[in-house]
């Protein structure tokens, strides 16, 4: 079915749920022990300057970038906290200090959750640049080396991606990313949201967060082929400098291959991105489309009457 314009929303897969984000709030719901939705709602507050960056082209990828991993940090760290809990059992001592060291943990996940980025990002790029120049006597020209340190740097993004997707926790992630996915996908073709449509619908999207890591990679490799690769010091030098030009860059791409989705002869260069959340979504099951369901229903009210209590359905035939 034809796409119809529509807000772009957004969402991210966490522990027994999905968070959605429109431009204004975000809500993320999960389910309980007991099979009740549980909702954590917070408000994108960013001051004034951070706004008018998000509005420079090639600036604005690395702001939203920080923006969504702060964002996101704390509603992982809510359903990480509750997902587990059963509400109708009281807690003794012992589940409270389980549960505060818990969140304790989870909580230093968020806050090092943009640094984490930011290291990975490091090792990713500086690995790939010294495992090339092992084998510069059999790659000697600069064009050579480029093109086999973002071999090398493809290689470990997609083995990491599927030696932690085969972790049954990191696979349920997958599920919900993929029952996000579905739900976007559902609304963005003018359908109802139930779970049968939902089903229907690809689990892949152009806006992935995934699309935009493998970008990183394919927009640096054609970066680099501007700086010389030798000294290895300076090769160094310009990768780490060359990190947010590259992030700058890949998001512009990132948002390119969506405008250009439904056009047929373009619509191909959104597909290694597509290609690479075959791994990083998974097929739902239905009770995972609900949860999916009801956190994007309460975004949509909340964006029209605010943050209140409500009650919600809490079963297939009701969403049906």
């Amino acid at each position: 079915m034809k796409e119809t314009q529509k807000p772009a929303y957004g969402g991210q897969a966490v522990v027994e749920g999905v968070m959605f984000g429109g431009k204004k709030q975000t809500v993320t719901a999960i389910r309980r022990l007991d099979g009740t939705f549980e909702f954590f709602y917070l408000e994108k507050n960013s001051p004034k300057w951070v706004k008018n960056l998000k509005r420079v082209p090639f600036i604005r990828g690395i702001v939203a970038l920080v923006e969504s991993s702060a964002i996101g940090s704390k509603h992982l760290t809510f359903a990480t906290d509750r997902y587990d809990e059963d509400p109708n059992q009281p807690e003794s001592e012992e589940k409270i200090e389980k549960k505060e060291s818990k969140v304790a943990m989870w909580l230093g996940v968020a806050v090092i959750g943009v640094l984490s980025f930011i290291f990975a990002k490091f090792v990713m790029t500086l690995i790939p640049v010294f495992l090339a120049q092992l084998f510069r006597f059999l790659v000697p020209g600069d064009v050579g080396q480029v093109i086999l340190e973002s071999f090398f740097k493809l290689l470990l993004l997609l083995t990491y991606i599927f030696a932690i997707s085969q972790t049954p926790i990191i696979k349920r992630v997958f599920q919900y990313h993929g029952s996000e996915h579905k739900v976007i996908n559902c609304y963005e073709n003018n359908l109802p949201l139930t779970v049968s449509n939902v089903q229907k619908q690809s689990r892949l999207h152009y806006r992935c967060g995934s699309s935009f890591i493998l970008f990183t990679v394919i927009v640096g490799m054609f970066i680099y082929f501007l700086v010389p690769t030798d000294p290895l010091w300076l090769r160094v030098v310009d990768r780490i400098l060359l990190i947010p030009v590259v992030l700058g860059v890949a998001f512009e791409v990132l948002q390119l291959t969506n405008k250009c989705r439904n056009i047929p002869v373009l619509r191909f260069l959104g597909y290694p991105g597509l290609w690479l959340q075959l791994i990083t979504t998974k097929e739902p099951e239905d009770d995972q489309v609900e949860v999916a369901i009801a956190s994007f229903n309460e975004l949509l009210r909340i964006e029209k009457e605010g943050v209140q209590e409500v009650d919600l359905p809490q079963n297939l035939e009701l969403l049906e």
